[in-house]
């Protein structure tokens, strides 16, 4: 195991767990050391610091331990054993509610691992060179796990890992296959397209706000948009909902949105799905038309270079939401955004409030769920953020 040196002074966020080290950190970047291989890391004057995943680029190392722990089946075992612990004391691993987050990254101690269950499924993402070259040993873990019941482990990398490792992963079943693709949440059946669809297949992180949303859903009229595969909307009509608009840009979510609605709510005729873009469809609106309105876009800034155009990019969109919401109404808006903190999203929306003169409310601040867990020593891993307005 090849040994990587930090400069002075440079050991401080690991002696506070910190889990990532940037390659500004290190003395030298060794030429002898591949993508994803297991390192050891030590201080300046040689102390350990732990073992962790090499890759190129600016996170140099992700800390798996900051012991000498042995990186095996074991670490594995134990570690996804205790991911399974935390959502069991949830309450998430129910009849009613078979998709959850089993491993977020950082925030179970896992690194550059995602994995996501939708009944008997495992849907797994590695966000690093090195959980993708484990993914067989990670897979293996998870269809042995006592009181998993997972018999299949679909891997879907090809969009997370960096471009730059030349990994040229493939999609696919590593155990199982022909798997159900129908999955519970709450009670709400939702189809899951982890072939196709975006991240592992559906949204898991906004299941707490859902429920909320449907405890305010009752005899509105609700847009939802960048609705996807309609999580917000099945929610809604559930609530009681008088009538629930759908629009996405994309034409095979409206379609995925609209089966996951008649799976739930056979023949209901207070749903719509519109496949348009969403502020022209927003500019269309006639105002007050909508007492209730969801504002949850894909991230408007995946990196720090597209912050500023970000913030524009939310500032916008949540004028438009708050211009034509009616009044006594509701805007449920979010940013996935990781780049983006939590200040400056609360200052984009406070910007948009401001510009279209009305008196606005926060009567929520919302987050991510606890299946996907933030890391005390790694704040950046509180990537949602929310707030619900009340609008006069």
């Amino acid at each position: 195991m090849k040994t990587l040196k930090l400069k002075r002074g440079k050991e401080d966020s690991l002696l506070r767990f910190h889990p990532w080290v940037f390659s500004g950190a290190l003395v030298s970047m060794p030429d002898d050391v591949a993508e994803g291989e297991i390192v050891r890391v030590v201080s300046n004057d040689g102390a350990l610091m732990g073992l962790g995943h090499f890759q190129i680029g600016s996170i140099a190392v992700r800390m798996l331990t900051f012991g000498d722990e042995p990186v095996d089946d074991s670490f594995f075992r134990t570690r996804l054993a205790d991911a399974l612990r935390l959502r069991k004391a949830l309450g998430l691993a129910r009849p009613d509610n078979t998709a959850y987050r089993l491993v977020h990254g950082e925030g179970d101690f896992l690194p550059g691992l995602v994995v996501d269950i939708y009944g008997p499924t495992a849907v797994m993402q590695a966000h690093s060179p090195g959980m993708h070259l484990l993914r067989e040993t990670i897979a293996r873990q998870l269809v042995a796990l006592e009181g998993l019941d997972v018999t299949n482990v679909y891997y879907k990398s090809d969009t997370t890992l960096p471009f730059k490792a030349g990994l040229n992963p493939e999609n696919g079943y590593l155990i199982g296959g022909d798997a159900p693709t129908v999955a519970t949440e709450n009670g709400l059946k939702f189809n899951i397209d982890w072939l196709r669809g975006q991240k592992t297949g559906f949204f898991v992180d906004q299941r707490d706000n859902r429920t909320l949303l449907r405890s305010y859903s009752h005899g509105r009229k609700v847009l939802n948009m960048f609705c996807y595969t309609g999580g917000f909307s099945v929610y809604a009509l559930d609530g009681g909902a008088e009538l629930v608009h759908s629009v996405d840009s994309s034409a095979k979510a409206v379609t995925l949105t609209e089966a996951n609605v008649e799976m739930n709510f056979p023949g209901d005729t207070r749903h719509r799905a519109y496949a348009e873009d969403a502020f022209k469809f927003l500019a269309s609106v006639e105002d007050g038309a909508y007492d209730l309105i969801v504002l949850d876009p894909p991230a408007f800034a995946k990196h720090r270079s597209a912050l500023r155009n970000a913030l524009r990019g939310y500032q916008k969109l949540n004028a438009a939401g708050i211009a034509k919401v009616a009044p006594g109404g509701l805007v449920f808006t979010f940013s996935c955004s990781q780049a983006v903190s939590r200040e400056q999203f609360r200052l984009a929306v406070f910007s948009a409030a401001a510009q279209t003169g009305r008196r606005v409310r926060i009567l929520h601040q919302l987050t991510q769920p606890a299946d996907h867990p933030v890391n005390i020593y790694h704040p950046e891993g509180e990537y949602l953020k929310g707030l619900v307005l009340y609008v006069e």
